[in-house]
Parts: structure tokens; C-alpha cells; sequence
């Protein structure tokens, strides 16, 4: 039989994880109505976009609770995670941006085109939209290539799947930062691979891309001004 204290400790534990699947709500005082942000796009249709994700994933969170199933977050590896995070962005957006589709054609760049630029919507790699990333890191985004692109990043902070193993307590999802801007290929470092190396051609966005982000930030959490 469990103790006093053993029961105790599973109740406290378990209000944790009931707390945690429901995401940080957004504060609009945190976002910025003088972002710049191309092609029709605005601050408040971004942060629309946001909200759908915070439903989504409170609602998600939510039902696998009922199952005794562990939150989202938690059973993803971070980088599918965080690639979702992106998808719902690109799919999402559009539907609060009228001047914006998501690129049509399969792994596409960009992410968003305008609309009835390029032919279907589709294109594979064209000159003109915006690119969505997400990551949990503040800074150090990666790419494929060094390329010239207005850039969008989600920041977030949220659980792994490795996290009860390093008892990290439950955290509710929440956005910390949106920031955007148009980079140059001189604003991308390239590790490409030599001889027989499998590793994964990456690109990373140097100091002089961050600042150029950080300069037309679009929402931004207090704790990081």
C-alpha cells in the first residue's frame, strides 16, 4: 500500500500534468502593431495564428489527459514537435492573411507565397514570400542554405520527452518570441559535409540576421527585453 506522503506526492504530480496541458495564454500587450512584415501580412494576423496553435494544443493535451496519455510535447521528438509548430503556422496564417497562401508544392520555399504570384500556388523555390521556422532555442536558427528570404521564427518553450527522466517538472507550452525579418546569404554561416560524412547540410543564422530579426520583433515576452 502507498503512504500518506507516497499519495500525496502522485496527487501533487498528478495536478502538474493537468496544469501543464494547458498552454500559457498569449498577451496581447506583447505584440508589436509596428512590425514590418511583407506582403499584406500584420502583427494581429500572426497572433491570430498563435491562438489557433494555443486552442489546438490545449485541446489536444486535453483529450489525451482523459486517456492517461502523456501530452503532446512529450511524445514528439523535439524536432517533430517543432516542425509541427511551424506547419500549423504556415497553415494557419493564410487563413487571417488574405494576400498570403501556403505554398502548394511539396517541401516548397517558401512557406507562404503571395497570392496569385506563382501558378497553383506552387512553386519550388521561389524569390517572393515567407519562410516559418519554430525552435525552442533563442537564437542559432538553421536552414538548409544560406539564401536571401524574409524570415519568420516562432520561439517557443515547452516539455521533452526526456524531461522525466531529468525530473524537469511539467510546463505549460508557451510562445516567447515571433521575430522576422529579410535576410541576405551573408547573414546565414554554411556547414556543408566532406568525403563520406552523412551528416545533414545546415545553415545557421549568424549574429548579423538575429539582429536585423530582433530589430522588427513581432511578439516578444517581457522576460526576454
Amino acid at each position: 500500500m502507498p503512504t500518506a506522503d507516497e499519495f500525496v506526492q502522485t496527487d501533487a504530480q498528478t495536478a502538474l500534468q493537468a496544469a501543464a496541458c494547458v498552454p500559457h495564454p498569449l498577451d496581447r500587450s506583447n505584440l508589436n502593431p509596428r512590425a514590418r512584415i511583407p506582403y499584406g501580412c500584420k502583427s494581429e494576423h500572426v497572433f491570430k495564428a498563435m491562438q489557433e496553435y494555443i486552442d489546438f494544443l490545449g485541446f489536444i493535451n486535453g483529450q489525451l489527459a482523459t486517456k492517461g496519455i502523456p501530452r503532446f510535447e512529450t511524445m514528439l521528438m523535439p524536432a517533430n514537435f517543432s516542425s509541427m509548430v511551424g506547419e500549423f503556422m504556415s497553415a494557419s496564417i493564410p487563413k487571417h492573411c488574405p494576400t498570403l497562401i501556403k505554398n502548394n508544392f511539396h517541401n516548397g520555399h517558401p512557406d507562404l507565397v503571395p497570392k496569385g504570384v506563382f501558378r497553383g500556388g506552387s512553386v519550388l523555390h521561389g524569390s517572393q514570400g515567407i519562410e516559418i521556422k519554430s525552435s525552442r532555442y533563442l537564437k542559432g536558427w538553421q536552414g538548409h542554405n544560406p539564401e536571401d528570404v524574409w524570415l519568420m521564427v516562432f520561439v517557443f518553450e515547452s516539455n521533452r520527452p526526456v524531461d522525466a527522466a531529468k525530473d524537469v517538472p511539467p510546463t505549460p507550452f508557451r510562445f516567447l518570441m515571433v521575430l522576422g525579418a529579410r535576410l541576405k546569404k551573408s547573414d546565414w554561416s554554411f556547414a556543408g559535409r566532406k568525403g563520406t560524412s552523412r551528416r545533414t547540410i545546415t545553415a545557421t543564422v549568424l549574429p548579423s540576421g538575429y539582429e536585423k530579426m530582433r530589430r522588427n520583433w513581432i511578439y516578444l515576452d517581457p522576460d526576454l527585453r
